[in-house]
């Protein structure tokens, strides 16, 4: 099991979703340059405890193969990222940080769930529920994801697309990203969005 290079983060890389980040520090020049003299990609995962520059930080164990889909020198050293996410992985172990943080990771499939129909249909009302909610937060001033998307028919591709739509924590997109499976990973979407709900009738 070979050493992946990793880049802590304070937000979370869904698979099959993108996040755009900067690379200034020393370790993380190091580690763009030895992944784009490789097969382009490195481990991305959430920082539990702890900031994303200087070190020092705790991980989740659970993140995303990375793939880099776009790269632009900004200059004065910094560069630009877009990434896109593969496949879900677990931390085996963490290595050394020197020259940068690295783990050895394996895939984590998602499990199958046992009704796919069911499931389907709680896909379906859980869009329908976020929709509700990103036009009453439009409404209200809130910037959100825009209503109309759509989400595949795909029960995986589409239970990690509602919890990048969501305006939910990082934390919370992180319990996601370690749901089994579609079916649970979309209960807790449904979920968080019924606490949303609350807070605007609270307020």
């Amino acid at each position: 099991m070979t050493a992946t290079p990793m880049f802590p983060l304070g937000t979370v890389l869904l698979p099959g979703g993108s996040i755009s980040v900067q690379i200034f520090e020393p370790r993380y020049q190091q580690l763009l340059a030895d992944v784009l003299a490789g097969d382009g990609t490195f481990g991305v995962v959430l920082i539990e405890r702890g900031h994303e520059v200087g070190g020092g930080d705790t991980r989740f164990d659970v993140g995303t193969i990375a793939h880099i889909g776009r790269h632009d020198q900004i200059g004065d050293g910094r560069h630009g990222l877009l990434l896109h996410g593969a496949e879900r992985v677990r931390i085996v172990e963490w290595l050394d940080d020197d020259p940068y943080p690295r783990a050895r990771v394996t895939p984590w499939p998602e499990e199958a769930d046992t009704d796919p129909v069911a499931v389907g249909a709680d896909l379906e009302a859980c869009v329908a529920k976020l929709r509700r909610f990103l036009a009453l937060a439009t409404e209200l001033g809130h910037p959100v994801a825009p209503v109309t998307f759509a989400p595949p028919a795909d029960l995986i591709e589409g239970s990690y697309l509602l919890s990048a739509y969501a305006p939910i924590l990082p934390i919370d997109r992180q319990r996601t990203l370690e749901a089994p499976g579609p079916g649970p990973r979309i209960e807790i979407v449904s979920g968080l969005i019924d606490e949303m709900f609350e807070v605007f009738r609270v307020e």
